[in-house]
């Protein structure tokens, strides 16, 4: 049995959760690598990653470079004489990285692969209405979430489920995938499975504003999951308009409600205590939102101090 000589790679929090998990184990860490601090905020004052606070509170061997080809970086790494690296929510790597360590450098990522490759798996899954995600463990290659896998776990999408819980769940999968590839790596028995792509492969593309932006026109239930898909963060979004005024508005949870109705769709009706969206189904009833420059608060806390007129609508 080879003792395992590790260096961790990531940087959110989804990564810290894996890493408690592989220290808790008793495995032995040698270093930590994760993104360089960016200002934030406001004040753009220095932000740590999620990885390095836990890396400080654990006084564990940190390394933050901006470049991964620098040869002083290289160099240290090389010093640490890890046998293994594990990435979790990192970036690319250049092959001289990858390639370092005796038995190679393995990823965990978000998603039942081949499917949703790439920077937002959790959230694709979602909005793509997928009833069954789950995780996979793969040793990297030089391209983005290709390489031979090594062990998957699977799980359900609950109907009501929201990117952020779903995110929560799958650490604790990905934290029992993780030990069970290690204690395989550490036994000398691996065995891989290489990735064949489907014709009807699904991308976790990158999200930006367009691809977050609410399209009304859509099926009630491309539209709740798009919202699930995205809450709570980067959340969706649509404009709000009314007696000539505008406003770009965060919606963070929703109801379906399947009703024939004759109201234009993206109109906007609302009680005292109530707002719904009208769409080509039915209404979507929004449950919490952010109006810009406000805190997120429920649909009837908002109607508490806003009234709309009929005229109001969404696009």
């Amino acid at each position: 049995m080879e003792k395992l000589r590790i260096i961790f790679m990531g940087t959110p929090e989804f990564a810290v959760g894996i890493l408690d998990s592989i220290i808790k184990n008793n495995y032995e860490v040698v270093g930590v690598i994760t993104a360089a601090d960016k200002p934030a905020g406001r004040g753009q004052k220095l932000k740590y990653s999620a990885v390095k606070e836990y890396a400080l509170e654990n006084n564990l061997n940190l390394l933050q470079p901006t470049n991964l080809k620098d040869q002083s970086f290289l160099e240290e790494l090389k010093s640490l004489n890890a046998n293994l690296q594990i990435v979790v929510a990192f970036r690319m790597l250049p092959k001289v990285v990858w390639d370092m360590p005796s038995l190679g450098t393995f990823n965990l990522h978000a998603s039942l692969l081949p499917n949703y490759r790439g920077a937002a798996p959790i959230n694709w899954a979602i909005i793509n209405g997928e009833t069954k995600t789950g995780v996979t463990t793969f040793f990297i290659d030089d391209k983005i979430d290709t390489g031979a896998m090594i062990l998957s776990a699977e799980t359900a999408i609950e109907p009501t489920e929201n990117a952020g819980q779903l995110h929560d769940r799958l650490i604790y999968i990905g934290c029992d995938t993780v030990i069970e590839t290690l204690k395989m790596i550490e036994s000398g028995n691996v065995t891989t499975t290489i990735q064949n792509d489907p014709s009807d492969i699904k991308t976790a593309y990158k999200l930006n504003k367009e691809n977050c932006k609410i399209d009304w026109s859509k099926s009630i239930s491309e539209i709740n999951n798009l919202i699930r898909g995205l809450s709570p963060y980067p959340a969706a979004w649509c404009f709000f308009s009314d007696k000539g005024e505008e406003w770009n508005v965060k919606i963070y949870e929703t109801k379906t409600v399947l009703e024939k109705h004759s109201h234009p769709t993206g109109s906007l009706i609302c009680t005292k205590k109530e707002m719904k969206i009208a769409v080509n189904d039915g209404y979507i009833q929004i449950v919490s939102l952010q109006f810009p420059g406000k805190k997120k608060m429920t649909a009837s806390e908002l109607l508490n101090g806003i009234t709309f007129s009929e005229e109001a609508k969404v696009y």
